[in-house]
């Protein structure tokens, strides 16, 4: 396997797999993406990914936040090792039923608490063996959570998945004006790429009270509808800041078996649905 060392930031040695293969069974690849940190780009990422496993499907996470990746955090996955078969490195499973597959640079660092200081060309280097050289097998929807803004990651992302089609992608954006700026260069970056954009998420689209369940917007509210609707994008809903998702991502727990009747579970779950029935007629 892979072992990197943030005090050195070097990588050690590891057999080489051809990799033409480990996408050739992802039904769909779809890209998250924010214009900046903090809007809880990978929340998103996660529970959508648990939405479609409850829906049935077989899904998968590449977390190619590579200076961030709390994904493993959230699914509870600690730091498993990973193994390699003849088709490359074998995913973390969340499940079992192996029905969520995870690949994360959390899992490959000796000491999780440093800071990943690597240049562009590094960072790059270990996107291209995330993409061709994990053995993700057969999957419905494979999502590709990214750092914010539209880096060199961005980039490699793009150019090392020319070979796979990518579906489109997931912009993730909070109420507030400062936020819908950036997905303005978000959207600007999907098309100079020609990434389809599928929609846009407004997270963080008021706050759920957790005696009374009422909403209150203590932010601004509808700047990603409207965004959505000056760039003619589809709006594919609000997820409200909501202390009950907020702890089980916190605690790596299941938010979609734990609270199935909760008005924010409803809307991940249309959300989810809808990106779906967007995949299915593209």
């Amino acid at each position: 396997m892979l072992a990197c060392s943030s005090g050195c930031g070097q990588m050690q040695n590891m057999e080489q797999s051809d990799g033409d293969g480990s996408l050739a069974q992802v039904r769909h690849v779809v890209l998250v993406l924010s214009g900046k940190g903090g809007v809880g780009k990978s929340t998103i990422t996660t529970e959508l990914a648990l939405a479609l496993r409850q829906a049935g499907k077989r899904v998968g996470i590449l977390d190619v936040d590579l200076c961030g990746p709390s994904i493993p955090r959230m699914l509870s996955v600690g730091r498993p090792d990973v193994h390699q078969c003849d088709s490359g490195w074998v995913p973390v499973y969340t499940d079992a039923q192996k029905s969520l597959a995870l690949m994360s640079i959390g899992f490959l660092l000796e000491d999780p608490d440093e800071a990943i200081v690597w240049r562009g060309p590094k960072k790059t280097a270990l996107i291209g063996q995330f993409v061709s050289d994990v053995a993700w097998g057969e999957l419905d929807v494979l999502l590709v959570d990214t750092p914010p803004g539209t880096s060199d990651e961005h980039l490699a992302v793009l150019e090392n998945l020319k070979k796979h089609r990518v579906d489109g992608a997931v912009l993730v954006t909070t109420p507030q004006a400062v936020s819908t700026g950036d997905v303005r260069r978000e959207i600007t970056f999907c098309n100079k790429t020609g990434v389809r954009i599928l929609g846009i998420i407004e997270n963080m689209s008021g706050f759920v009270c957790p005696h009374c369940s009422e909403c209150s917007n203590i932010f601004s509210k509808g700047g990603g509808e409207e965004l959505a609707k000056l760039t003619g994008s589809v709006f594919l809903g609000s997820v409200p800041l909501d202390p009950l998702l907020s702890a089980s991502v916190e605690e790596g727990k299941d938010f979609t078996q734990l609270f199935p009747n909760s008005a924010t579970f409803s809307v991940i779950s249309k959300i989810s649905q809808t990106l779906l029935n967007s995949l299915q007629t593209a």
